[in-house]
């Protein structure tokens, strides 16, 4: 038989064996393929070249892609040598060389790589104009786009994949070569390491692990306040949160597991014995794995959820940003405007907002002597006012002020606490109490200094005392609103095209459109990978579980033969598949959400909806893979026999 016809059957033979790593590697090539494709597409290029840089998002994505399927298909491409190492042993047992087995293993998985990459690409072109239409959707951009195909991105791929296939190639030499005659044989019937009885070091470590989780948490909830130690508290939480994440599961999981045990007096039935047993003697075997797909669960989960809940909330956070839809303080500027909208038949609103602009300081209330952030511009609006042009703004009381910024509480969490504002004044008074914090602007944020919000009698006051300088004026802002929302585009052009160019003055239009565009790539590109994250987390723990079931079956067929039915055996086989995959996506989903937790300081807008919507997706893929794992045990344990 020559290695062509041994290949073949080789490949047959195992193709059970093979087809979720096939279907995995073929998911990675057509999502790559879809990046490369958009990376290079002319049409979506000019398209949103104007508002980001859409080919560098890619790159990078393109090469965290990368990165996580070269993890994930060494991973697999060991449990699949590992299982195969008998076949191995009997190669070199009846005489063939390491060389010739190399040979054959490493064209086995070149055909195998050759296909996934002809069906993946394939694939990856059929679906690259229905993902080049959801990208343009979720950017709220209009283009004609065909089905093209690319052959930069064709190129593209098979570089990429080609050196895959030379990682596994070397992966492939390497374990041959290092491995015996005897490590082959045992490869397949080697489990992981039995652990009899839990020690008192190892009870200490198992309460380490959950109190080093508990401090990544605590810790957690004072990022932000410390702009200084940000980065040294990241650290800090995500390494103990890490390490409490391994600890858990190498020690403090069989140590909960062995005092039920006890508490049973060894009786545990066949359900438990099936369940239980299993895992409180092999958690230490499972601790990597769970722990890697624990922090990538959290990692996924915390990306999609924050991505999402960044698209989700744009208007809001634009609208807090910009109460109005556009505002000047240029009289000639809003009479251009104004005429403009009318000879172009767009209904509109048009108030004019009086202001006081003037330099000051904040000062702590208990340190009054000690001012902070001096010559800070500020911005003085009367609260009357705002409510005759449409805002809903609350009124301070005599002598009082809000202070209103779109981002207060960051803000508010870098400096000391904003107690009173300080300025020069001609008369004794000439501190301003600011009673509250607000997060949204009076006035759009496009116009400099601290908005402060006061009583129509306390503006007045202070327009009178105020020390006349140079850096103290009156201004009057024209705002407007736009009452025809389909026009809105039309009268965002009117805007920009009459405004100073140098004053960087934007509106609410385009504002909107530019958040639209950079989130709805984020949340894109943090779809791909979270979709690839998931499949790799859960392709791993399927592929270590169809491992473990390959080395128990011997014990099934034992079972099998003293009486016990298969749906008997089955509950205590779910139970524990139960366990392995739920615990680590229920850690994960605690770690995400104390990292969301964090995470709402970037957010005016309420992120619940969002989050239970990723969470959802993630959790019904995730379980999928049990379901399947599930199903591939059913199977070894009705044909045990």
């Amino acid at each position: 038989m020559n290695i062509r016809k041994l290949v073949m059957r080789s490949m047959r033979k195992n193709i059970k064996m093979y087809y979720l790593y096939f279907f995995a590697m073929i998911f990675s090539i057509s999502l790559y393929f879809i990046l490369s494709t958009l990376q290079n597409d002319q049409t979506v290029m000019e398209t949103v070249q104007s508002s980001m840089n859409f080919s560098t998002a890619f790159q990078i994505a393109g090469i965290l892609l990368i990165l996580i399927t070269i993890v994930f298909t060494m991973y697999a491409t060991n449990i699949f040598i590992r299982r195969r190492s008998q076949e191995i042993g009997l190669y070199q047992l009846i005489g063939l060389s390491r060389a010739w087995v190399a040979r054959v293993l490493i064209l086995e998985h070149s055909i195998l790589g050759l296909g996934a990459l002809l069906i993946g690409t394939v694939v990856g072109t059929l679906l690259s104009r229905l993902f080049l239409l959801l990208l343009m959707s979720i950017l709220g951009l209009d283009a004609k786009i065909g089905l093209t195909f690319s052959g930069q991105a064709l190129l593209q791929t098979i570089a990429v994949f080609t050196c895959l296939l030379v990682i596994t190639s070397f992966q492939i030499v390497w374990t041959i070569y290092r491995s015996t005659l005897l490590q082959l044989f045992q490869a397949n019937h080697r489990h992981d390491p039995l652990v009899k009885r839990p020690s008192i070091v190892s009870g200490i470590l198992g309460l380490a692990g959950v109190c080093l989780i508990g401090l990544g948490y605590y810790v957690s909830t004072f990022i932000g306040y410390d702009a200084d130690a940000l980065i040294f508290l990241m650290l800090v939480v995500l390494v103990s949160t890490i390490l409490g994440t391994y600890l858990t599961f190498h020690t403090t999981v069989s140590w909960i597991l062995f005092v039920y045990r006890k508490r049973q007096n060894g009786n545990l039935g066949l359900v438990n014995s099936l369940s239980i047993a299993p895992l409180m003697h092999r958690m230490k075997g499972h601790a990597n794995s769970l722990t890697l797909i624990t922090i990538l669960s959290a990692m996924t989960i915390t990306m999609i959820s924050l991505s999402y809940s960044l698209y989700y909330s744009i208007e809001k956070d634009v609208r807090l940003a910009m109460p109005f839809d556009f505002a000047v303080d240029m009289p000639e500027d809003a009479a251009v405007i104004s005429s403009k909208l009318e000879t172009a038949q767009i209904a509109f609103d048009q108030h004019q907002v009086d202001a006081i602009q003037f330099n000051g300081s904040w000062v702590d209330y208990e340190q009054q002597s000690k001012p902070s952030h001096s010559n800070r511009p500020f911005l003085l609006f009367s609260a009357e006012q705002m409510v005759q042009v449409g805002l809903k703004v609350e009124l301070p009381l005599k002598n009082e002020a809000i202070y209103h910024n779109s981002r207060a509480v960051i803000e508010g969490m870098e400096v000391p606490p904003l107690e009173e504002v300080q300025y020069a004044s001609n008369d004794e008074v000439n501190l301003l109490t600011v009673s509250k914090n607000k997060l949204q602007n009076v006035m759009n944020y496009v116009f400099r200094g601290d908005q402060l919000l006061v009583s129509e009698e306390t503006f007045k006051r202070m327009r009178d005392s105020i020390q006349e300088d140079e850096n103290k004026k009156s201004v009057t802002f024209e705002v407007f609103n736009i009452l025809d929302k389909e026009r809105s585009a039309d009268a965002s052009s009117i805007f920009n095209e009459n405004v100073d160019k140098d004053r960087y003055l934007t509106d609410f239009y385009s504002a909107y459109e530019g958040s639209r565009q950079n989130f709805g790539m984020l949340i894109f590109i943090a779809g791909f990978l979270g979709l690839v994250f998931i499949l790799s987390t859960g392709s791993i723990l399927y592929f270590k579980q169809m491992t473990e079931a390959e080395q128990e079956r011997s014990h099934y067929r034992t079972l099998r033969q003293l009486g016990f039915q298969v749906g008997d055996m089955m509950k205590g086989i779910i139970r524990k598949q139960i366990f392995i995959f739920l615990i680590p996506l229920g850690m994960g989903l605690t770690h995400a959400a104390f990292a969301l937790k964090v995470s709402t300081i970037l957010i005016a807008a309420s992120m619940l909806t969002p989050i239970l919507i990723s969470m959802a997706a993630y959790i019904i893929i995730y379980l999928v893979f049990m379901v399947v794992t599930i199903r591939y045990y059913k199977r070894i344990v009705t044909n045990a026999l």
